[in-house]
């Protein structure tokens, strides 16, 4: 049986000169004219939602001709889309809120948590037959989340500054009064009267603002993850989809044979292991799903990948998902790789290779520091015509 799958990307928007955040969505977004792109809460990050797909392949072709094209409309004022958890050089302020009522509600009510939302995800949606078995599988397949994090992390910079982390985002992200591990249900009947309850009590608005690592979706059938940092090379997109696919496989097939495990009702180390994870990346240790005891980083994911073997066989994604992730772990996270580059040249650089892996999934040969030009943009002229402000003008973002 086929199981579809599914993609949302968001991307930061920066100056291709400076390497800084800037506010410049709307004039991209209307070049582009839709075709799966939107707006977010921040003038700064464009979202994009893929087709649904039956392959890997099919599914990374479309990742691949959707940057091609934001990366084209975003070039004629100078910006360029950077997919990464956090942007490495911006300023946090209050005025590029998106001027829509939901999202200036979200600002007024969270303040600062919504001034300093300026992060990006990658969000996978996994085909499910029904909505009890999407409440049902999230218990069995959350303790191989973290894991997936690592192999996303790409957000080391915050604000011009090493945080010590591999994904910043993900402690920006657990700031939010619903973020973390979702928890255990045994039907969708229960997993709703939640939801209810956590609306009814203010506190959130709508189910949109469900930010649990997993979630059955509001609108389609399907098993949503959103723990990931958004990926700057589409080939982990792609590697993350096809791991989660076969947890969301495996997950159902324990559950049908009743054989998944039975959940303790301690989700404390779900949240450590997540921690660690964003911490470490792949450089370092993460918690072993099955021991609960550190363990390196090839380690764990050399057994995941073993342990789903039979779901990812079912898909026809054993093969692809083993070469992908032996590149990850041969080449390191995105934060490694900006880290390297920050340190060996300048952070600038680091932007650069960011958003050119996130361009062509492979940054160019970069030519030495003393010989490399920036790239020419339009005058500020153009950009003011097109609502993204200047970049001598005082007090913008980025």
């Amino acid at each position: 049986m086929t199981v579809r799958i599914g993609a949302e990307e968001e991307f930061h928007v920066v100056d291709v000169e400076s390497g800084r955040l800037v506010p410049g969505a709307a004039p991209l977004l209307e070049r582009l004219g839709g075709a799966g792109f939107t707006r977010e809460l921040h003038r700064s990050v464009v979202e994009r939602n893929s087709q649904v797909h039956d392959t890997l392949d099919g599914l990374y072709d479309d990742l691949c001709a959707a940057r091609r094209r934001l990366d084209s409309a975003a070039a004629p004022f100078g910006l360029a889309p950077v997919a990464a958890g956090t942007p490495p050089l911006a300023r946090v302020t209050s005025r590029d809120i998106t001027p829509e009522p939901r999202y200036r509600r979200m600002a007024d009510d969270y303040r600062r948590v919504a001034d300093e939302q300026l992060i990006c995800s990658a969000q996978i949606h996994v085909d499910v037959p029904d909505r009890d078995t999407a409440v049902r599988a999230m218990c069995p397949l959350s303790p191989w989340l973290p894991p997936l994090l690592a192999l996303s992390a790409s957000s080391p910079f915050w604000l011009g500054s090493d945080t010590g982390y591999a994904s910043w985002r993900t402690m920006l992200w657990q700031r939010w009064p619903t973020a973390g591990p979702a928890g255990c249900y045994r039907s969708a009947a229960e997993y709703d009267a939640a939801v209810d309850e956590l609306i009814g009590s203010g506190v959130i608005t709508d189910t949109g603002m469900l930010y649990q690592d997993v979630r059955p979706s509001a609108h389609q059938r399907t098993l949503e993850l959103r723990i990931c940092d958004a990926c700057p090379r589409a080939e982990t997109v792609v590697l993350v989809a096809g791991l989660f696919r076969a947890l969301v496989r495996d997950a159902r097939d324990r559950l049908e044979r009743g054989r998944a495990p039975r959940c303790d009702g301690h989700h404390e180390w779900l949240r450590a292991a997540a921690w660690r994870a964003a911490r470490s990346g792949l450089e370092g240790e993460l918690v072993d799903p099955l021991t609960r005891r550190p363990a390196p980083a090839p380690v764990v994911l050399r057994g995941m990948l073993r342990r789903l073997r039979p779901a990812l066989e079912a898909s026809g994604d054993h093969d692809t998902v083993r070469a992908l992730l032996e590149e990850a772990l041969r080449t390191g996270s995105a934060a490694h790789r900006l880290r390297r580059v920050a340190r060996d040249e300048d952070l600038l650089a680091g932007v650069g290779m960011m958003a050119a892996e996130t361009r062509d999934g492979r940054p160019p040969p970069r030519a030495p520091a003393h010989r490399r030009r920036r790239p020419t943009a339009p005058p500020d002229a153009a950009r003011t015509r097109a609502g993204i402000p200047s970049r001598t003008a005082p007090g913008t973002a980025g």
